[in-house]
């Protein structure tokens, strides 16, 4: 891919970045090409990423005369592909945004890598209309724009036409993804996925854990077939997905009638290991879990004491907050960390002016506010008065959005309160299945659990996984009412150890690996 590795060279991260330019290896995109070859009635090829059209470099290699169509909307690198495709008349290249354009065509091929934009960095309110005014589908604000690629397209086949994508894979499994797994499968072009779970990524520069997806619009209809990829040595396999359609291809092939879009899929093509457990229960039965407090603006709202300092505002009118992440690296958060915390100069306080502030000082630096316009942001426009912080009591625990290390839940035995960067785990009043919280919490730190919740994660590429405040909450858990009183009190024992080795800081895991164990013991099937 000498002409990928030149323009790379020549072109500035930041610009590849604001196009969302990352470029399929090309041993992925020969086995992706393959697929829309098996199609003997190959005529016509749509590339709606074009970038620098490796693609269909590769379909030229091995059909000269498909005709051509691509669309890109980034000025540089189209002229670099128009002069490098300058002497084929069959390839007609447009510098064009595919998303609003060329809806009256059908193809016998589409082909793309389209770009990976987060819904909020882009401008995705007038391209979700597009879509639900020629498809009739809604489409949820925080649908990811490569979707967006994938279902026109699926629009655009010819009869017997074939599609390859490469696409994150994360729609899989996210709420946003529920509108267009259904459409997937109501449009019966739904062959094939085949999940990367490589330890390193795809792409060098994305952050993603990728999937292909393989549609074809014939009579093949009536299953689905999932793959996964764990290294690069495996990449034959898609090879010999493809030779063998429209036989059994992969090494899970399921009904579509019996996937359901509303679930994660990473059931279909992943072992669940709540499957090794016996009496579970949803999570929510016990907890609600809710995000944390969302400023709109953490610079503005967050202060140290310096700031309240500077800006004369008194500590009654700022609250007690963990704003960042790095700021708790212990399972126990207790007042003598806030108050090192405090000491340190870390940004701790929230402003909490209340509804009708009188006092000059928090009155001036609200002026400020909004001479820098901060009562305009998204959030804060939508608040009245825009400086109210949410109502969000603080929570007894707390659980990381994004892990590469395991889910990590802290116990909040300070009472702070907490930005986005945590999750709130409140218990809920229910009188049948009421729950020490410490007996909860033990179990939250084990192994035990960690696998359960796993089976409900999402994940980003490069280690990186997440949790909605949903994942969790329609996530199971063992049920810990089953378990006798002389069990609990064994249970809690090892937990106040380990709980005392922590504020000591000298850890020692061998508490929460013996209350793992307790678990196991009764549960495990």
């Amino acid at each position: 891919m000498i002409l990928e590795k030149t323009y790379t060279n020549k072109v500035s991260l930041s610009h590849r970045k604001k196009f969302a330019q990352f470029f399929t290896p090309e041993p992925i995109a020969q086995k992706m090409v393959g697929w829309l070859l098996g199609n003997s009635e190959l005529t016509t090829l749509l590339e709606p990423a074009f970038g620098l059209g490796v693609f269909s470099r590769l379909s030229l290699n091995r059909k000269k005369s498909i005709q051509i169509t691509g669309f890109d909307v980034d000025p540089v690198i189209f002229e670099t592909a128009k002069q490098n495709f300058s002497d084929l008349s069959n390839v007609n290249l447009f510098l064009e945004d595919y998303l609003f354009n060329d809806w009256n065509n059908k193809y016998d091929a589409i082909i793309c890598n389209p770009p990976y934009f987060k819904f909020h960095d882009y401008e995705n309110k007038k391209t979700l209309e597009e879509i639900k005014s020629k498809l009739k589908i809604n489409l949820s604000g925080f649908t990811n724009i490569y979707t967006l690629f994938l279902l026109k397209s699926i629009y655009q086949l010819n009869e017997n036409g074939r599609a390859a994508y490469i696409i994150p894979s994360e729609f899989l499994n996210s709420d946003y993804g529920k509108n267009v797994k259904d459409y997937l499968l109501k449009s019966n072009t739904l062959r094939h996925i085949i999940i990367f779970d490589f330890e390193e990524n795809v792409f060098d520069d994305a952050l993603t854990t990728s999937a292909i997806i393989l549609l074809a619009k014939d009579n093949n209809h009536n299953k689905v077939h999932f793959s996964t990829i764990t290294n690069i040595e495996q990449l034959n396999e898609i090879s010999n997905i493809i030779k063998a359609y429209p036989n059994t291809i992969g090494k899970i092939s399921i009904n579509k009638k019996d996937i359901n879009p509303n679930i994660k899929w990473r059931a279909y093509y992943q072992k669940q290991q709540n499957q090794k457990y016996k009496n579970l229960i949803s999570f929510n039965s016990v907890v609600k879990v809710v995000r944390g407090i969302a400023t709109g603006a953490n610079d503005y709202f967050t202060f140290n004491i310096d700031k309240a300092k500077k800006n004369d505002i008194e500590e009654s009118y700022l609250l007690p907050c963990i704003t960042k992440s790095k700021d708790v690296n212990k399972p126990f958060f207790i007042k003598q960390d806030f108050d090192k915390l405090k000491s340190k100069g870390a940004n701790i306080f929230l402003l909490n002016a209340g509804k009708k502030p009188t006092d000059a000082s928090i009155l001036n630096y609200l002026k400020i506010g909004e001479q820098n316009n901060i009562h305009e942001k998204y959030l804060t426009s939508k608040r009245t008065p825009w400086f109210l912080l949410e109502n969000r009591p603080s929570s007894p625990i707390w659980v990381g959005v994004f892990n590469r290390n395991g889910i990590k839940f802290i116990r909040n035995e300070a009472g702070i309160s907490n930005l986005t960067t945590f999750h709130c785990v409140y218990q809920v009043n229910n009188l049948f299945n009421k729950i020490d919280i410490d007996l909860l919490f033990a179990y939250l730190l084990t192994d035990v659990a960690e696998q359960i919740f796993n089976d409900n994660r999402r994940e980003y590429g490069d280690g990186l996984k997440k949790f909605e405040p949903n994942d969790l909450n329609n996530a199971l858990m063992l049920d810990l009412s089953i378990l006798d009183k002389q069990t609990e009190n064994i249970i809690l024992n090892l937990y106040a150890q380990y709980r005392t080795s922590i504020i000591n800081n000298v850890e020692n895991k061998e508490f929460i690996e013996s209350i793992n164990e307790v678990f196991k013991k009764i549960y495990k099937k």
